[in-house]
């Protein structure tokens, strides 16, 4: 058999669930509403892309796991965009959406409609300052106002308020000009991002962005582009994780940003061919597991807990390579992964999406190296 049959073979010991949705185009975001939705959007360039509300296959977001007769996403909600949507975060407990894309130099207010099916673009908010070339990262700060956290660079960090659009500067005159890859808030008060270098920082809005603690240099070597992610749950909370499009990856104590505890070489097949599809990701309910993609297409699970040394390579306890053979046949760059989500509560269920535009949400079966 060929490798494509091998895993439509093996894949009956390898996932609990495995699901395959094709969406109208390919999406660069997976956000989740609850345990039962996700929001996904369209990337495509020089067309208008979709915004949509999914929910969930029956079969994974029931109480009960019977027999359940639709195995199938069902669009709840959605709307339309006239550029690509490359960040899309939900306001928890409200009904909006914020997005960015390119050209970087607004982001877009969306609100799901209550009594329809429509999600409608209600606001823009221009980025005075920004570069049109590059699109602004966003998180959304959790308080009784809604607010949105956005930049593309160090130096034009904000803070804007949804409905007044009342902005707060972050940057205090920094003129540092390295470009954001990743950008996460932590609580009401702080907020970590990485540089495209590398550099890690972690930002107090109460004080200047001068004063708060950061790295001065990239953690690896240059020409390649890093992304990151903080471990905000179970005992490794504050745990950073970071991927270069070489497949490097460092664990660093949020408390000591300067020295990375743990440096390991993952087993990629390429360096990353769209550094803008770097993901690293922490499992919200696996201690110590986390999830990488774009660098082909498959998804890879690590259990850093294993990790005995530094310098040392390293191998996943799990790769998701539904995106290369599920339709039987064995795929290139068409089946690129876009994005991963982990589901919020379900410990080894994952959402995947690729640039064919398939979306998968599948739960593999436990090796064994990871406990809940």
């Amino acid at each position: 058999m060929d490798a494509a049959a091998d895993w439509l073979v093996d894949s009956l010991r390898l996932y609990r669930d495995l699901h395959a949705f094709e969406l109208p185009g390919p999406t660069r975001v997976v956000e989740w509403t609850d345990n039962q939705g996700v929001y996904v959007a369209g990337c495509e360039s020089q067309k208008r892309n979709e915004v949509l509300h999914l929910l969930l296959p029956p079969k994974l977001s029931a109480e009960n796991q019977g027999l359940c007769p639709e195995r199938d996403f069902r669009v709840k909600h959605g709307g339309f965009s006239d550029k690509p949507v490359y960040n899309l975060k939900h306001v928890p407990e409200t009904r909006l959406l914020v997005t960015s894309g390119l050209p970087g130099n607004s982001l877009q207010i969306w609100q799901v409609e209550e009594d329809s099916d429509m999600i409608k673009a209600v606001s823009t908010i221009a980025l005075h300052g920004a570069k049109s070339n590059l699109w602004p990262k966003i998180d959304v700060v959790i308080s009784e106002v809604p607010k949105v956290l956005h930049g593309s660079r160090v130096s034009d960090l904000d803070i804007t308020e949804l409905e007044s659009q009342k902005t707060l500067c972050l940057s205090g005159g920094n003129d540092n000009e390295e470009e954001i890859s990743s950008l996460q808030v932590l609580d009401a008060d702080t907020f970590f991002f990485c540089s495209a270098s590398g550099q890690l920082g972690l930002v107090d809005i109460r004080q200047k962005l001068g004063d708060s603690k950061r790295t001065a240099s990239s953690p690896g070597p240059g020409g390649e582009w890093w992304c990151a992610s903080v471990q905000t749950s179970g005992k490794g909370s504050g745990l950073i994780a970071s991927l270069s499009s070489s497949g490097q990856l460092q664990l660093t104590d949020l408390r000591d940003l300067d020295h990375p505890v743990t440096t390991v070489q993952c087993p990629v097949s390429m360096p990353s061919p769209d550094w803008g599809l770097l993901r690293v990701t922490w499992a919200p309910s696996l201690e110590g597991c986390l999830a990488i993609s774009g660098f082909d297409g498959t998804v890879q699970i690590y259990d850093t807990t294993s990790w005995e040394r530094n310098g040392s390579h390293v191998e996943p306890i799990f790769i998701h390579k539904g995106h290369l053979f599920m339709d039987g046949t064995e795929r290139d760059m068409l089946s690129l992964v876009t994005t991963h989500s982990w589901h919020p509560s379900k410990p080894r269920t994952l959402l995947s999406a690729a640039a064919d535009a398939s979306l998968h949400v599948w739960d593999w079966v436990d090796a064994c190296r990871c406990s809940s």
